[in-house]
């Protein structure tokens, strides 16, 4: 079986999953996520403990897949995760209004992003962004798009990029 799948995940104190049938709910003081349970999987709680066992070798790695999407539900739920964005360049600032987050990042016009459910963004400086929510891949796709709007260029380091994240640098062109 799958080495992932084989080893069992803990819920934080104040986490409950609930299994009903083919959805799983994961409930926590950040909120409640649910996954669609794949056929061939099953999912046993007990005592805070959560097992993920495939029927068949087939789905051995749906189970694996199963378990790190509770996991990553579970850590949600009771933690939250958080993508940190840097904006760099010369008049590049950022600011929250409501749920908007209003870019100048150096085009004619500014740019409105608009948080989508269960996503809050925070601007403790001008240059910097935190996406904060209890789903991972939400909080990672938010951040994307944010980065999206400007992308890091590679002559001078412009642009929206991930905190920690590394531009490689090319030289300028010569005469």
């Amino acid at each position: 079986m799958s080495r992932v799948a084989k080893k069992p995940i803990q819920l934080a104190k104040g986490v409950e999953l609930a299994n009903d049938g083919n959805q799983l709910t994961v409930k926590g003081p950040k909120g409640c996520l649910s996954t669609a349970a794949p056929v061939g999987v099953s999912v046993s709680v007990e005592n805070g403990v959560v097992s993920v066992s495939a029927g068949s070798p087939e789905r051995i790695a749906m189970a694996g897949t199963l378990r790190a999407l509770l996991a990553n539900m579970s850590t949600g739920v009771s933690e939250g995760y958080a993508r940190k964005l840097e904006l760099v360049g010369v008049g590049y600032r950022a600011s929250v209004a409501g749920r908007d987050l209003n870019l100048s990042l150096g085009f004619s016009h500014p740019v409105v992003f608009n948080a989508p459910d269960g996503i809050t963004i925070e601007t403790p400086t001008q240059t910097e962004i935190f996406v904060k929510g209890a789903d991972k891949q939400l909080v990672g796709q938010v951040a994307a798009k944010i980065r999206a709007f400007r992308p890091p260029e590679p002559y001078k380091g412009k642009g929206v990029r991930y905190s920690g994240e590394k531009i490689i640098m090319k030289e300028a062109k010569k005469a």
